[in-house]
């Protein structure tokens, strides 16, 4: 028998963009008098990070990153991987992670050790989403928009097996 996923709606189109607002504005703020680096975290950032920037009245730039750690399964695997890498340089850069979601806290930590070893003037991450009951290890997130309860969540650029990123809301997915 084929998959037949059960979609519920967990957060809401309306509440997501009331989050990607205020997230804005406390970025805004804390940017107003620098030129940040936002690197997106591919693939599951690039939905909240294209709405994030449209509301930064800032001058910026953007670069992605790209690292595995699931593959198609819903667990991490433990172990990450640099599958892209950004092609700005980071050295003396005011840089701002863009998350769509912290899990585990794994694969944000890998990231966050492996940009502070390229020597940015600062290094701050902003997690659209975040599973606290879920760390493995501990993470420390600067701008958080939202804590997820413990269940498996798509939409909104988070996906399974590369499906669901198109959802405009934020769905729980069930078997």
């Amino acid at each position: 028998m084929a998959f037949q996923p059960q979609l519920e709606i967990l957060v809401s189109r309306d509440e997501i963009a009331r989050t990607v607002d205020r997230l804005a504005g406390e970025v805004n703020r804390d940017y107003r008098d620098k030129e940040p680096l936002l690197i997106g975290v591919l693939k599951g950032s690039f939905v909240f990070m294209a709405d994030l920037v449209r509301r930064l009245d800032l001058a910026l730039q953007v670069d992605f990153v790209r690292l595995s750690s699931y593959g198609t399964a819903r667990e991490s695997s433990g172990e990450v991987r640099v599958i892209h890498r950004t092609r700005t340089r980071i050295q003396g850069k005011d840089v701002l992670i863009v998350e769509d979601i912290v899990d585990t806290g794994t694969t944000t930590s890998f990231l966050l050790e492996y940009l502070r070893k390229r020597k940015p003037a600062s290094l701050r991450l902003c997690a659209l989403t975040d599973k606290p009951s879920r760390h493995r290890v501990p993470v420390s997130i600067d701008y958080l928009g939202l804590t997820l309860p413990n269940k498996f969540v798509v939409g909104y650029g988070l996906d399974f097996g590369e499906k669901f990123r198109n959802l405009p809301d934020i769905c729980t997915l069930e078997d």
